[in-house]
């Protein structure tokens, strides 16, 4: 879980922060050559379109959206961390005082 959850921190940083210097040089580049293409990064492009007219529409995601998911990735990092520690001394005052969890009703 805690790999996926700092993929998804990455990816996110990726998105609000990362540059887009390489798809305003593939928009201005008329004829990129495939190897000049693989070298760039498109991480924040979420669409490209190539209309009739041969003009190039290049769609971005959206980096507040992004920003927003980060600061709920910090919020639930924060909540979920507090809950653990709630449930460990919850857990730990149970067994200190001779009750085992799930026995409540049977006696």
């Amino acid at each position: 879980m805690k790999k996926s959850r700092q993929k998804a921190r990455e990816g996110y940083e990726k998105l609000a922060f990362g540059g887009v210097s390489d798809a305003i040089r593939l928009l201005y580049d008329e004829h990129p050559e495939p190897g000049e293409l693989a070298g760039m990064d498109f991480f924040n492009i979420a669409e490209i379109r190539r209309p009739k007219d041969g003009s190039m529409e290049i769609k971005f995601f959206d980096r507040l959206r992004a920003l927003e998911k980060l600061e709920e990735l910090e919020a639930g990092k924060q909540d979920g961390s507090a809950l653990f520690r709630a449930m460990e001394e919850g857990a730990r005052a149970l067994t200190q005082s001779g009750r085992a969890p799930g026995k409540e009703g049977s006696g």
